[in-house]
């Protein structure tokens, strides 16, 4: 089922929604290849996120400041929805904008720096199926170099912000896929950034939790009746979208929930639900992920995942399945 928007083509660049608000996508929306959104009123101008290394954001600002109305192409806010790299490490490159987010993504903000990520790359071949995993799944950045500039305006709850005379809304609504998810709902537009609440047609990731939030944050989404949303990662969509995340993770719940009553490990749950309703979207081993995340709340696990061992996990399940990750099937 495909779950784009046939008007705004799923291709590398800037969408123009309408109304003075923009979408830069990034095919195929796998491992760090992220969207972001720029809103602009008068002479002022929001973005929504940036982009995973510099490279790639500097590509992105370059396209924005053609349309940004102001003269300078300034952009004096940047909105980051979490604390994930592929969507705050280019901040560095907006000079002298505020960056809004949650006080849990600041908060998460050292837990996935950039050094880390090139230090681990640099070490994969030593990390047999997990550092290969790893590498094709991130091999592709470059992340030596980045200086990561952390939130500077803080907020919880709901924060109301307008840009020109558009009413914008950032609602926090982690912990979900993080520790601090927001969604940035321009009022005047109908229209939602969604952040890494939603992949479409890929396998969304729940490295926080609980489920019951992700599903609550799908909710709060369809309450607003978007005309058009702009998911983290995928084709940009609408209600139809948010309903089939919201789906998606209440099959998850549902099932895992039976065979950890059933005593079946993680892997064998993930195989076994992967021949389910989801088997054409992309990324299925990050069922691996969301299974062993579940497993946890059933289990009352209260420490912080190990993160690694999650990607042991699709590691393997990718390896032994025929839903392969995009990552791989490309490397073929």
């Amino acid at each position: 089922m495909k779950l784009g928007l046939p008007q705004f083509s799923y291709s590398k660049g800037l969408r123009d929604l309408g109304n003075g608000c923009y979408a830069w996508l990034q095919p195929d929306g796998s491992w760090g290849f992220s969207n972001a959104g720029l809103i602009t009123d008068g002479q002022e101008a929001m973005l929504v996120d940036t982009l995973y290394d510099l490279n790639l954001t500097r590509e992105m600002l370059a396209a924005m400041k053609r349309v940004i109305p102001n003269q300078t192409g300034r952009i004096a806010t940047v909105v980051n929805t979490h604390s994930n790299g592929d969507h705050c490490n280019g901040n560095i490159l907006v000079e002298g904008a505020d960056v809004v987010a949650s006080k849990a993504t600041a908060a998460s903000f050292a837990h996935e720096s950039p050094q880390m990520m090139d230090q681990i790359l640099k070490e994969s071949e030593k990390m047999g199926e997990v550092g290969k995993y790893f590498k094709q799944c991130f091999g592709k950045f470059e992340f030596s170099g980045i200086e990561r500039k952390p939130p500077t305006t803080l907020f919880e709850g709901r924060l109301k912000r307008t840009v020109g005379k558009k009413q914008v809304e950032l609602i926090e609504v982690g912990p979900a896929h993080t520790a601090g998810d927001t969604i940035i709902y321009v009022v005047d537009c109908g229209i939602i950034f969604a952040g890494d609440i939603l992949f479409i047609e890929g396998h969304p990731l729940m490295w926080a939790g609980p489920v019951a939030n992700c599903i609550k944050a799908c909710q709060i989404m369809l309450d607003l009746k978007p005309k058009i949303v702009v998911p983290g990662h995928g084709p940009i969509t609408d209600v139809r979208g948010v309903s089939a995340v919201k789906e998606y993770f209440q099959y998850v719940a549902a099932e895992a929930r039976k065979h950890f009553d059933s005593g079946r490990d993680v892997l064998e749950a993930a195989r076994q639900m992967l021949d389910g309703p989801y088997a054409d979207w992309n990324d299925g081993e990050r069922m691996a992920a969301n299974v062993a995340m579940i497993y946890r709340e059933l289990r009352q696990e209260t420490a912080p995942p190990n993160m690694l061992q999650l990607f042991g996990l699709m590691a393997q399940l990718a390896s032994t399945t025929k839903s392969m990750s995009t990552a791989i099937n490309q490397s073929r």
